[in-house]
């Protein structure tokens, strides 16, 4: 049992902030861009992402190891796993149309993009590369969403604070973005000692 919490742990932080999937693998960097405008879309939108990329993980756990293997198609994980996410995804944009449509509003076009979000794609793959069983594929892909979260948060924090300063007409919109983006990778890296 202590192995396992240890395990999860490790998971935890590797996950979230040492292998952050925006920060270190690049990943999920069209909605991580963006949708940093503003703190209230960010949470909602990383909100978004941590609903799906858990569920997707742990559905494509589930697909992978109780169909796909036990059949011998898993060559057909990708095309499966598409097809699960699309499906998730759909779920989430009729649950925030009609909910929360403010929320709907502001995620705008980056919400069906989540869609072919390679980094909701790119966990699930990993998932399975690393052989993990369906409980570790949910924590990973819940704690790699948290991760996101947190780097789309800070990021969308600065750029509010940013628009109040005096940048250089070269570097104003995109460009001080991929400065900050990338200022923030550097600082990531300093999780890489904890473990």
């Amino acid at each position: 049992m202590l192995e396992v919490v240890k395990d999860l742990l490790v998971l935890m932080i590797s996950s979230s902030l040492v292998s952050n999937v925006v920060l270190s693998q690049f990943l999920g960097l069209c909605p991580f861009l963006g949708v940093s405008k503003k703190v209230d879309t960010a949470v909602g939108m990383g909100g978004a992402v941590i609903f799906v990329i858990t569920i997707a993980s742990g559905v494509a756990a589930v697909v992978y190891k109780c169909i796909l293997t036990p059949f011998d198609i898993t060559y057909l994980q990708t095309i499966v796993f598409i097809l699960v996410i699309a499906a998730l995804v759909q779920f989430v944009e009729m649950f925030l149309k009609k909910y929360v449509p403010s929320l709907y509003q502001a995620l705008g076009v980056y919400l069906p993009l989540i869609t072919t979000n390679c980094a909701v794609l790119g966990i699930a793959l990993t998932n399975v590369q690393k052989n993990y069983g369906i409980g570790f594929s949910i924590a990973s892909g819940l704690f790699t969403a948290v991760g996101f979260m947190i780097a789309i948060v800070i990021l969308a924090g600065i750029r509010e604070k940013m628009e109040y300063n005096d940048i250089p007409e070269s570097f104003q919109g995109m460009p001080i973005v991929l400065i900050t983006a990338g200022l923030m990778a550097i600082a990531f890296c300093g999780f890489s000692g904890l473990l």
